[in-house]
């Protein structure tokens, strides 16, 4: 069940009259409701893929409880390792087992040793790597005495499998979802006409920017042997947006949905193409991701203390991980080397905490610098993206150096064709639009409110017979 598909336009709605008419009177009635919406929730993409979902919850409550009740620290260490084992070895066999097995085969076809590996014929369970996250900070949180284990299992289970985060995250914290979990909800029409609002810009991004930019990005690098230098430039680019819109667009979904039934999810894009050093924007992008490795491996490994070079490792590190977390296949880990080439200068020159206020532009040189540091933070993110997107590293680098050595900046004809020049001034829009609304949760609150709403709702009406309901990109990681 997508967000954006019609069943989901059924199902929310029979979901909040529950809630707030059935439920309401109270906390256990509610998460019960929410229990069973987000299993049935669940169950649309593969109901044989419940069992994963209920044992890994199974398992994080019970751990949970055996570390807070053990005497001994060896003890607390076996049920902590046996939980990470566990959910990284179910995580492991479902999406990097081929990969490792195919990765190994080619290594000894290298070497003139010739074998067939077997492979799994299965398919990935959707947003495991963001429930099987949610499982781990809470059992790393209680072992190392952050929190307390969670003693009600009603609770515990509407923490793992809330449907608004369930495929394709925030990935929530025990500290800041769980409290909300244990009291009762009441209705707040503010809040739920803030969710409304949310839900629309969501879909604003998902259907209106990314199915259309997903157009012609599929079109140009799927051909792009084909394309001029202005093709694969603009393929870059329409991909930079694409995913924007997919990822943000499908957090803010998330966020304005769980609005409507009172809960709070933490934010997890922060407007991070308007970044003036790749550093800002890693702490703008999939924050809650970005987050999690942060507090959970990062610092672990020793952080930024220590020496220059345990500093280098540790970013490396940081980076190759989140790649390879994003997807089996070396593009994402070639993905994730670039960004840490990328942050590893601003390292060194102890220069990657030095964007963290709000700014403003104006007419003096500063502003000029800005907009200069902001322009060429989107480029070397747009390069980047290029191997997130390609089949092969071998394509990424054909694809680029195509891109340098053409040189021909002649506009090409798409046998996709619809509208060039107006999604270009629909990306110019769609830009100013997130610039001018910072500030704001969403542009569409605020004065004129209505006016807005109309148009935003127009405009998916108008473009969502192109989207052909694309699933979200995250979705396959």
């Amino acid at each position: 069940m997508f967000f954006n598909s019609f069943h989901f336009a059924i199902f929310l709605p029979i979901v909040f009259i529950l809630y707030w008419f059935v439920g309401h009177k109270s906390k256990i009635n509610q998460n019960y409701i929410l229990i069973l919406a987000s299993y049935y929730f669940y169950s649309c993409w593969d109901w044989r893929f419940l069992f994963l979902l209920v044992f890994s919850t199974l398992l994080d409550y019970s751990c949970a409880l055996k570390i807070e009740k053990s005497q001994s620290d060896s003890s607390r260490k076996f049920w902590l390792w046996l939980c990470v084992f566990v959910n990284v070895g179910f995580l492991g066999i479902f999406k990097y087992y081929n990969f490792f097995a195919e990765s190994f085969s080619a290594l000894l076809g290298s070497f003139g040793l010739h074998s067939s590996p077997l492979l799994l014929e299965v398919i990935l369970p959707v947003g495991i790597s963001f429930y099987t996250f949610h499982g781990l900070s809470y059992i790393i949180d209680i072992y190392y005495g952050r929190i307390k284990s969670e003693k009600n299992f009603v609770d515990y289970s509407l923490f793992v499998c809330y449907f608004p985060l369930l495929v394709a995250g925030p990935i929530e914290r025990a500290t800041h979802l769980l409290p909300q979990l244990k009291r009762r909800r009441k209705f707040n029409f503010a809040k739920a006409k803030e969710g409304i609002y949310q839900i629309v810009w969501g879909l604003v991004k998902k259907v209106v920017i990314a199915d259309s930019c997903a157009n012609y990005a599929n079109a140009i690098f799927d051909h792009y042997t084909s394309m001029n230098s202005l093709s694969l430039l603009l393929g870059a680019v329409y991909f930079a947006f694409q995913i924007y819109g997919d990822f943000s667009g499908y957090s803010d979904i998330a966020l304005g949905t769980s609005k409507l039934f009172g809960i709070d999810l933490l934010k997890n894009f922060n407007y991070p193409y308007f970044s003036r050093d790749i550093a800002e924007f890693w702490r703008k992008w999939h924050i809650s991701l970005t987050t999690w490795f942060r507090d959970y491996l990062y610092i672990p490994l020793g952080g930024s203390k220590g020496s220059k070079w345990l500093k280098v490792r540790n970013t490396f590190i940081i980076f190759l991980v989140s790649g390879f977390w994003h997807g089996a296949s070396w593009t994402f880990i070639a993905w994730g080397l670039i960004n840490a080439l990328y942050f590893i200068p601003l390292l060194l020159l102890n220069r990657n905490r030095r964007n963290l206020d709000d700014f403003t532009l104006g007419f003096h040189l500063e502003s000029l610098r800005t907009i200069f540091n902001i322009l060429l933070t989107f480029a070397i993110t747009c390069l980047a993206w290029i191997f997130f997107r390609a089949k092969t590293i071998t394509d990424a680098f054909h694809y680029i150096k195509r891109l340098f050595e053409n040189r021909n900046f002649t506009e090409q004809y798409f046998s996709i064709e619809r509208y060039n020049y107006e999604l270009i001034s629909l990306v110019l829009v769609f830009t100013f639009v997130e610039w001018n609304n910072r500030t704001k949760i969403e542009p569409i609150s605020g004065k004129y409110s209505w006016l807005k709403l109309s148009l935003c709702l127009a405009a998916i009406l108008a473009l969502g017979v192109f989207s052909d309901y694309k699933e979200f990109i995250y979705f396959q990681f």
